[in-house]
């Protein structure tokens, strides 16, 4: 029994110990990047685009850091769901509000910004033209002036859709019209480039689509969560390509259809092509903390005179899986569970249809964690048994441990003959332990994955299951629980495994301190339940 219980702490502290690794990774401190100095090039510096499957990496739409993004006219597109800002230069969209989602439960009319071009934060949509290789097609790339008619557009009520065009001109009679759609309740917006070749020559040229963002500011916090790149082809599935990952090397991978995102915690932006386009996706790392992701399309042609179209998607919004999942496959990856999706995906799919009967996300966790407990039942049942049948015999495991001294080859032969006396396996309650372990650390990621938790009330005083408990309530309700399962438990033989084991409590009440208060919510129900069938099962054993 000692080996369960030293077998419990390594889990937990294994849990704790993973997360703050993963916290030092993407967080802590690291050598400073090397100043970057260079200026933007010019459109003219732009590379030509070399055909397909003939691409390195270094072939992606150049990109050179510089302190500030250049800006000019600004178009503001006001939505259901979004206030947005679409930048002349490039036409890029450079601020993107998120109306249903406020930074804070105190400030419920400031809504949260997902895309800025901020100098210290920048997360921003980019998509241009390149002349295909060997060519000397004009096209107008994201350092390009574009015009537009209007400075602000607004979805009138009553109509499902807004288009938002800016244009560019070329002396040789070449024009380009970047069209931006937004349509009512969707958080996808379809981004064109309509082409009216009214030169004398054959236009030649592929459309690119990246996202440049900054690296993010170093958080002290003991939750992690993964803020990077993301790509996502059919051969190669959901990968992570981090910060690191980016300035080591230049990535260069072709695919079709697929979808390239920087993705944060609760939110992302994806580009998202044609899914039966072939593309080369790559990313840059061009310095002064920028990093990019994105992807280069099929070559295109436009005979003089004709007109054509280069079509995309652009996804800004919350991590809702049930939307991510109709937009592009493997979207929905983007709510990252980690190594147990396999299980952490059905528990949020119980959540979910436990909160469409209940409408408080908060009781959907207490009833997801009693039906979880009513499932490991019988585990739970021997594992407790276990113990009880342990806790019984605890004053003669000691009488044999003051006789037989220092002693331990007796000392084991003595417990051994009291085990088999007693049909006592001592390790008996450990693969209940063990096969319960995943669920548990799936459903906590589940908790913290979920954008629905954001700003979720629950009751009295916690109106935001995603942040900590502000009075610290849960916290400590949790290490009073952990402390009464110690008291429930067999005190260990071993005089320094008591010790931690007694201390472990006020270790885990410090770390739930800053947790968000649905996973301490989780961890208090499960504990209390705990609590009430081992007291139980010893009840009923000790009275056998």
């Amino acid at each position: 029994m000692d080996f369960q219980r030293l077998l419990l702490f390594a889990a937990l502290s294994l849990t704790l110990l993973m997360m703050w690794q993963a916290w030092q990774e993407d967080y802590g401190p690291k050598p400073p990047a090397p100043a970057a100095t260079a200026q933007a090039p010019a459109a003219s510096e732009m590379p030509a685009a070399p055909q397909l499957g003939n691409r390195n990496a270094s072939d992606a739409p150049s990109l050179t850091a510089q302190p500030a993004l250049s800006s000019a006219q600004r178009v503001r597109v006001t939505t259901d769901l979004f206030e947005v800002e679409i930048d002349a230069t490039g036409a890029d969209l450079r601020r993107a509000d998120l109306v249903k989602y406020p930074v804070s439960v105190e400030e419920p009319d400031n809504p949260f910004r997902l895309f800025d071009d901020s100098a210290e934060k920048v997360l921003i949509a980019q998509s241009a033209l390149i002349p295909a290789a060997g060519t000397q097609s004009p096209a107008p790339n994201h350092h390009a002036l574009f015009s537009a008619a209007r400075d602000e557009y607004v979805l009138p009520e009553g109509e499902e859709t807004l288009r938002v065009p800016l244009t560019w001109t070329d002396a040789s009679g070449l024009k380009v019209t970047k069209v931006y759609t937004f349509r009512r309740g969707s958080y996808v917006i379809d981004v064109d480039f309509e082409i009216d070749n009214a030169s004398g020559t054959p236009w030649r040229g592929h459309m690119y689509r990246q996202l440049q963002r900054s690296k993010p500011e170093d958080k002290t916090t003991f939750i992690y969560t993964y803020t990077g790149g993301v790509l996502y082809t059919e051969e190669e599935k959901y990968e992570k390509i981090d910060f690191d990952d980016m300035e080591s090397a230049n990535l260069k991978r072709e695919a079709v259809g697929g979808w390239a995102a920087m993705i944060q915690h609760y939110f992302l932006g994806a580009w998202i092509p044609a899914q039966d386009e072939k593309n080369s996706y790559y990313t840059k790392a061009p310095g002064n903390q920028r990093y990019i992701i994105g992807s280069l399309g099929e070559e295109a042609q436009v005979a003089p005179g004709e007109k054509g179209r280069l079509q995309a998607q652009l996804y800004i919004g919350p991590k809702l899986q049930k939307q991510l999942e109709q937009v592009a496959p493997g979207l929905e990856l983007t709510v990252d569970y980690g190594v147990l999706t396999i299980i952490a995906k059905p528990l949020f799919w119980l959540l979910d249809v436990i909160h469409s009967f209940v409408g408080n996300w908060g009781w959907a966790i207490i009833l997801l964690t009693i039906l979880i407990k009513l499932a490991f039942y019988k585990l739970s049942e021997t594992s407790y048994k276990s113990m009880a049948h342990m806790r019984k015999v605890q004053p003669r495991l000691q009488s044999i441990k003051e006789q037989y001294g220092n002693d331990r080859q007796k000392l084991n032969e003595a417990m051994m003959r009291l085990y088999k006396e007693e049909k006592i396996n001592p390790l008996g309650g450990c693969l209940p332990i063990l096969v319960q372990i995943p669920v548990f650390i799936a459903l906590y990621w589940t908790l913290l994955e979920s954008v629905e938790m954001r700003q979720a009330p629950f009751m009295l005083w916690i109106n935001d299951l995603s942040t900590a408990d502000p009075y610290f309530v849960l916290p400590i309700l949790m290490g009073a629980s952990m402390l009464i399962q110690h008291r429930l438990n067999p005190t260990p033989m071993d005089p320094i495994q008591a010790r931690v084991m007694m201390v472990l409590p006020i270790v885990f009440t410090f770390f739930f301190l800053w947790f968000p208060a649905g996973l301490v919510l989780y961890w208090v129900v499960n504990n209390i339940l705990s609590i009430t069938q081992q007291w139980y099962i010893t009840r009923m054993v000790v009275k056998a």
